[in-house]
């Protein structure tokens, strides 16, 4: 079975010549999902064109838009009558069947696992990485864990851009891809999983609940806090000497009023329901223990500002430097399960990490890793929002 669907991609790439030979436009398609337009699972040279231009235009290397033009449609009612969201869940398990031949045993419904919560989510790059390390530490823990993702990069990977895109509604009119959809209505899943995006609405996030409590009636929405961008800083900084624990701190308290703000409308809306895996709490965490000398091996903030591949993040946007993508995962598992990932015995086979640019690079030192386990469960622990607690300290949510 086919559980662990995971589609990762890259905010960003430079205008390039590329031939339009068929390996080429399956390698472009794998790297950019959003690419193929009507969803038919091939990508063709005149969708590629079309969608290497549009990047072009929007600048290379300057990261996902932060503001962009929404459907007046999300302000009504009710969404198209053509949305798959109405449809009845036998309805939805066909449409699936015809927008994707090729997958000849869709898994629609898992039988409820004795440990784990069974999980759908969506999410984009910042998602990526805690999604390929999350199952892992789920294992080393004594389960599988069932996921199920529908993920793209920057504004593709958003819960408004997944929700358009599985009902085929607004900008994918009548180009339905209900890769979640047709899961959820089956009645078998625990919990969803999302990353955030700028302008976020509480509709955006509305819908997706709703239909999931409709046929999962005890479901459970965790939305990741993401983390500070360098993106944030204006103007941007030209060398690490320019940072420190205190601006990180600072970044995420600026970057959490919004989360703030939409949580409390969902809780108002949903009480109880959804929850927040405050990767970012963890990051900063992560930022304060370099500056104390405490993560050997790390040589640097951001490798785009100091060159060093042993940094924190790699990038301005924001994507995590090597062996960071375990700490996304930990803090996942440790919201979810409301365990420490310290309690974890011995160590976890992740897979080796490999940069597409520089190749094989070493894994973080162990004492590093344990570190990201007990930073996990601080930072879950102790913010308000991912609702656990640890009173007694022994490492399990009260």
């Amino acid at each position: 079975m086919k559980i662990f669907h995971l589609c990762i991609c890259f905010l960003f790439m430079s205008t390039v010549v590329f031939s339009q030979s068929e390996p080429q436009l399956r390698k472009l398609l794998r790297q950019f999902p959003a690419a193929d337009t009507n969803g038919d699972g091939k990508l063709t040279a005149e969708e590629a064109r079309a969608f290497m231009a549009s990047r072009s235009r929007r600048g290379a290397g300057q990261g996902p838009p932060m503001k962009f033009h929404v459907d007046p449609g999300w302000s009504k009612v009710r969404f198209p009558d053509n949305a798959v969201c109405y449809m009845t869940p036998a309805e939805i398990q066909a449409l699936y069947r015809k927008v994707y031949p090729k997958d000849t045993n869709p898994v629609f419904q898992v039988p409820k696992p004795e440990k784990a919560l069974r999980i759908v989510g969506t999410g984009h790059s910042f998602m990526a990485p805690g999604y390929r390390t999350f199952p892992v530490i789920a294992r080393a823990a004594g389960f599988e864990q069932p996921l199920r993702t529908h993920t793209g990069g920057g504004i593709t990977g958003s819960v408004r851009y997944k929700w358009e895109q599985e009902n085929g509604i607004f900008d994918f009119a009548n180009k339905p891809q209900p890769k979640l959809l047709a899961a959820m209505a089956t009645g078998a899943w625990d919990a969803m999983m999302w990353g955030p995006y700028y302008e976020d609405r509480l509709e955006y996030y509305a819908c997706w609940i709703d239909f999931g409590l409709k046929y999962n009636p005890n479901m459970e929405f965790y939305l990741s806090d993401a983390w500070p961008s360098l993106r944030q800083m204006n103007p941007p900084p030209k060398s690490e000497a320019e940072l420190s624990a205190e601006t990180f701190a600072r970044m995420d308290k600026e970057k959490d009023v919004s989360l703030e703000k939409l949580i409390k409308e969902l809780d108002r809306k949903y009480p109880n329901k959804v929850h927040v895996m405050p990767t970012s709490d963890a990051m900063v965490l992560a930022v304060q223990a370099y500056y104390d000398g405490k993560l050997p091996g790390i040589e640097g903030i951001n490798r785009w500002l100091g060159g060093k591949t042993y940094s924190i993040w790699r990038d301005k946007l924001g994507h995590l430097g090597p062996g960071f993508e375990r700490l996304e995962g930990y803090v996942f598992y440790a919201t979810i399960y409301k365990r420490s990932p310290a309690l974890i015995k011995g160590e976890i086979p992740f897979k080796p990490i490999v940069d597409r640019n520089l190749g094989k690079l070493d894994p973080p030192r162990k004492e590093v890793d344990r570190l990201f386990r007990r930073i996990a469960w601080e930072a879950v622990i102790n913010n308000p929002l991912s609702d656990v607690t640890d009173r007694d300290g022994d490492g399990i949510g009260d």
